[in-house]
Protein backbone atom coordinates (compact mmCIF):
# COMPACT_ATOMS: atom_id res chain seq x y z
CA UNK A 1 0.00 0.00 0.00
CA UNK A 2 1.52 3.27 -0.71
CA UNK A 3 1.44 5.40 2.28
CA UNK A 4 2.36 8.73 0.59
CA UNK A 5 0.32 10.34 -2.45
CA UNK A 6 0.00 14.22 -3.45
CA UNK A 7 -3.13 16.48 -3.16
CA UNK A 8 -4.50 16.65 -6.81
CA UNK A 9 -5.25 20.36 -6.08
CA UNK A 10 -2.76 22.00 -3.72
CA UNK A 11 0.17 19.28 -4.33
CA UNK A 12 1.38 18.89 -1.18
CA UNK A 13 2.19 15.36 0.47
CA UNK A 14 -0.52 13.96 2.33
CA UNK A 15 0.41 11.29 4.65
CA UNK A 16 -1.17 8.23 5.28
CA UNK A 17 -3.59 8.56 8.48
CA UNK A 18 -5.20 5.31 10.22
CA UNK A 19 -8.95 7.14 10.06
CA UNK A 20 -8.12 6.47 6.46
CA UNK A 21 -7.30 2.98 6.10
CA UNK A 22 -10.57 1.51 4.64
CA UNK A 23 -10.65 4.12 2.25
CA UNK A 24 -7.06 5.08 1.42
CA UNK A 25 -7.15 4.26 -2.58
CA UNK A 26 -10.08 6.96 -2.63
CA UNK A 27 -8.48 9.78 -0.94
CA UNK A 28 -7.71 12.51 -3.17
CA UNK A 29 -7.40 15.90 -1.59
CA UNK A 30 -5.83 16.82 1.91
CA UNK A 31 -8.38 19.03 3.09
CA UNK A 32 -12.55 20.07 2.28
CA UNK A 33 -10.82 23.49 0.91
CA UNK A 34 -8.73 21.47 -1.75
CA UNK A 35 -11.72 19.66 -2.80
CA UNK A 36 -13.71 22.55 -3.24
CA UNK A 37 -10.39 24.52 -4.78
CA UNK A 38 -10.10 20.99 -7.83
CA UNK A 39 -7.89 22.59 -10.76
CA UNK A 40 -9.53 24.11 -13.43
CA UNK A 41 -8.98 25.98 -16.78
CA UNK A 42 -6.71 28.53 -15.02
CA UNK A 43 -4.79 25.67 -13.24
CA UNK A 44 -3.89 23.94 -16.41
CA UNK A 45 -3.08 26.90 -17.92
CA UNK A 46 -0.69 27.93 -15.48
CA UNK A 47 1.00 24.27 -15.90
CA UNK A 48 1.36 24.33 -19.52
CA UNK A 49 3.19 28.44 -19.20
CA UNK A 50 5.25 26.86 -16.68
CA UNK A 51 5.97 24.06 -19.04
CA UNK A 52 6.43 25.71 -22.46
CA UNK A 53 8.33 28.65 -20.31
CA UNK A 54 11.06 26.01 -19.07
CA UNK A 55 11.06 24.45 -22.58
CA UNK A 56 12.18 27.67 -24.13
CA UNK A 57 14.95 27.82 -22.18
CA UNK A 58 18.15 26.19 -21.60
CA UNK A 59 18.35 22.58 -19.54
CA UNK A 60 19.44 23.64 -16.08
CA UNK A 61 17.58 27.14 -16.58
CA UNK A 62 15.09 28.03 -13.92
CA UNK A 63 11.84 30.58 -14.01
CA UNK A 64 10.28 32.15 -11.03
CA UNK A 65 6.47 31.29 -10.53
CA UNK A 66 5.70 34.69 -11.06
CA UNK A 67 6.80 34.21 -14.91
CA UNK A 68 3.61 31.89 -15.41
CA UNK A 69 1.48 34.16 -13.52
CA UNK A 70 2.46 37.33 -15.16
CA UNK A 71 2.17 35.54 -18.39
CA UNK A 72 -1.10 34.56 -18.07
CA UNK A 73 -2.72 37.45 -15.83
CA UNK A 74 -0.64 40.58 -16.65
CA UNK A 75 -2.43 43.26 -15.11
CA UNK A 76 -3.55 40.93 -11.56
CA UNK A 77 -0.53 38.27 -11.35
CA UNK A 78 -0.09 38.88 -7.63
CA UNK A 79 -3.40 37.64 -6.86
CA UNK A 80 -2.10 34.65 -9.06
CA UNK A 81 0.46 33.87 -6.94
CA UNK A 82 -0.46 30.50 -4.84
CA UNK A 83 -2.48 29.60 -8.01
CA UNK A 84 1.17 28.75 -9.88
CA UNK A 85 2.81 27.82 -6.62
CA UNK A 86 0.26 25.12 -6.84
CA UNK A 87 0.32 24.65 -10.21
CA UNK A 88 4.46 23.82 -9.71
CA UNK A 89 3.89 21.64 -6.68
CA UNK A 90 1.50 19.27 -8.97
CA UNK A 91 3.90 19.17 -11.70
CA UNK A 92 6.74 18.29 -9.58
CA UNK A 93 4.67 15.95 -7.72
CA UNK A 94 4.08 14.20 -11.25
CA UNK A 95 7.92 14.65 -11.21
CA UNK A 96 7.74 16.91 -14.51
CA UNK A 97 9.60 19.92 -12.68
CA UNK A 98 11.53 20.18 -9.46
CA UNK A 99 11.48 22.75 -7.30
CA UNK A 100 14.67 24.33 -5.90
CA UNK A 101 16.23 27.00 -3.69
CA UNK A 102 19.07 28.47 -3.51
CA UNK A 103 19.96 26.03 -6.25
CA UNK A 104 19.15 23.25 -4.60
CA UNK A 105 16.35 20.80 -4.36
CA UNK A 106 13.46 20.60 -2.13
CA UNK A 107 10.86 19.48 -1.18
CA UNK A 108 7.68 20.77 -2.18
CA UNK A 109 5.26 20.61 0.23
CA UNK A 110 7.66 21.90 2.89
CA UNK A 111 9.56 24.96 0.74
CA UNK A 112 8.67 28.35 2.31
CA UNK A 113 9.92 31.46 0.79
CA UNK A 114 11.05 31.89 -2.73
CA UNK A 115 10.97 28.86 -5.06
CA UNK A 116 12.51 28.76 -8.27
CA UNK A 117 11.54 25.82 -10.70
CA UNK A 118 13.73 23.50 -13.26
CA UNK A 119 12.69 21.15 -15.73
CA UNK A 120 13.37 17.60 -14.56
CA UNK A 121 16.42 16.30 -16.29
CA UNK A 122 15.90 13.37 -18.72
CA UNK A 123 16.83 10.33 -16.60
CA UNK A 124 14.47 11.36 -14.03
CA UNK A 125 16.88 12.44 -11.63
CA UNK A 126 16.92 16.51 -9.98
Amino acid sequence: METVKHCGSCGRRIEWRRRWAAVWDEVRYCSDACRRNKPRGKDHELEQRILGLLDALARDATICPSEAARALFPETWRDHMEDARRAARRLAAAGRIVITQQGAVVDSSTAKGPIRLRKTHPRGTP
